[in-house]
């Protein structure tokens, strides 16, 4: 299924179930919406509380990514912090190793054990 198809069928069960379940929902519970003193209509009615919701959504996503991703920042940088640590105590032995390694190369030469015969 193509992502332009599945986009559009998405939409429109999210629209089907809003407006579905919100009939339903102001049938069960016998809500008016009222605005100015003038009724709204069930459509916009749903259409206002969609929004009021999207808007509560989001403000409870700011609020969680703000203390997670806080937390998740602090993490990195204590995790960033020890590491430089390590690097920072431990560079002089890297340092040699790292000499050592590059000097001394694995070569691997083949051996013939075979005696040649003339």
């Amino acid at each position: 299924m193509t992502f332009f198809k599945s986009l559009l069928l998405a939409i429109f069960a999210t629209l089907f179930l809003t407006y579905v379940l919100g009939i339903s929902f102001l049938e069960l519970f016998d809500i008016n919406v009222t605005m100015n003193g003038e009724l709204i209509e069930p459509l916009k009615a749903i259409g206002v509380s969609a929004v009021a919701t999207v808007i509560l959504v989001l403000i409870a996503l700011a609020i969680v990514l703000s203390v997670f991703g806080s937390l998740i920042f602090i993490g990195l940088l204590i995790a960033g912090a020890l590491v430089m640590v390590a690097i920072g105590v431990f560079w002089p032995v890297f340092l040699i190793a790292g000499i050592i390694w590059l000097v001394s190369s694995n070569k691997s030469v083949k051996h013939d054990d075979r005696v040649r015969e003339n």
